[in-house]
């Protein structure tokens, strides 16, 4: 069958910059289709994504692999044989959450296989090392090979031909030698491996590390400028308060203004209308003053009158 697709989705892919290890580096313009992948041949599962022609991803997925969410629509995992570190940004949370359900689905697969792989090698290798160890067991001596003296005058004496143990002993032992040989040879190829995962292991704890630390200080980051957003929504909400209280406060001044100019042309009137007042004043003053004098007046001429008619009365 080969290698064949079992799960696939749309995300935009990313490297880390390999000479800061902090950036993103985008390798593709737009989303495209990451995929999983699996060999039944191998029993291996890989994540690979095509932009065109270009592989822009190419992972095999290994039990000491981690995918971690570090957002609610982005992800990333370290891949120690590619010697960088992936990263998919998806449109949605609901997107994001299956891609890191399969991977931790094949990882486990992964992990699974590795271990029956690892005990039908040992299933292999325990028959040939204890054929190897029973043939081992009775020293391979001259005397076992040749025979002893005893047994080889007889053999000499009677012509005979030669015994087929010895010749069995000789190919076991050259037997058993190349199965030691490949053992050992398996046995240093493991310890490669093994030597390999270990630092593979250790650089990805470091990235771990790493990632954390810069975690730690984007959510730093992210509670400072929370904090400065809340204090410049403060200094908003206080200066729209001081906007408005400033706005009555004009309207306040503006209706005292209003008010004023009111009772200045009410003063103006009552000034005009004091002055009115003493105008008549004056006037009934001087009216006060002529009757006085008419009223003198009359009384002279009543005076004069009188003294008129009083000779005319004498004279009589």
């Amino acid at each position: 069958m080969g290698e064949q697709p079992i799960f696939s989705t749309r995300a935009h892919v990313f490297q880390i910059d390999p000479n800061t290890k902090k950036n993103w580096v985008p390798t593709s313009k737009h989303a495209v289709t990451v995929s999983y992948f699996y060999d039944s041949t191998r029993n291996v599962y890989r994540i690979i994504s095509l932009d065109g022609s270009k592989a822009i991803i190419n992972s095999t997925i290994t039990p000491n692999m981690t995918f971690t969410k570090t957002s609610q629509k982005f992800g990333q995992w370290a891949d120690s044989r590619a010697n960088t570190v992936y990263g998919l940004g998806f449109s949605s949370e609901h997107h994001l959450s299956k891609f890191a359900e399969k991977f931790q689905e094949f990882k486990e697969a992964a992990r699974l296989a590795k271990e029956k792989s690892q005990e039908k090698m040992e299933l292999t290798s325990t028959p040939s090392q204890e054929s190897a160890g029973g043939d081992l067991q009775s020293p391979l001596t001259p005397e076992s090979i040749n025979g002893t003296d005893d047994e080889r005058t007889p053999d000499v004496t009677q012509n005979s031909e030669p015994r087929p143990e010895p010749t069995q002993n000789a190919l076991s032992f050259s037997h058993s030698s190349a199965i030691s040989k490949h053992w050992e040879a398996e046995l240093a190829t493991l310890k490669g491996n093994n030597a390999k995962l270990t630092a593979a292991l250790l650089e990805s704890t470091a990235n771990v590390k790493q990632w954390k630390q810069q975690l730690a200080a984007y959510q730093e980051e992210a509670e400072r400028l929370h904090k400065r957003v809340t204090e410049l929504e403060c200094v908003s909400s206080q200066a729209n308060a001081v906007h408005t209280h400033k706005t009555e406060l004009n309207q306040t001044i503006q209706e005292l203004e209003e008010t004023l100019k009111v009772k200045e042309e009410e003063i103006e009137r009552l000034k005009q209308e004091i002055d009115n007042a003493r105008e008549l004043q004056e006037q009934r003053d001087s009216l006060t003053q002529k009757l006085q004098y008419v009223g003198t007046v009359s009384c002279i001429i009543l005076l004069y009158v009188q003294l008129l008619y009083i000779p005319t009365d004498f004279s009589r």
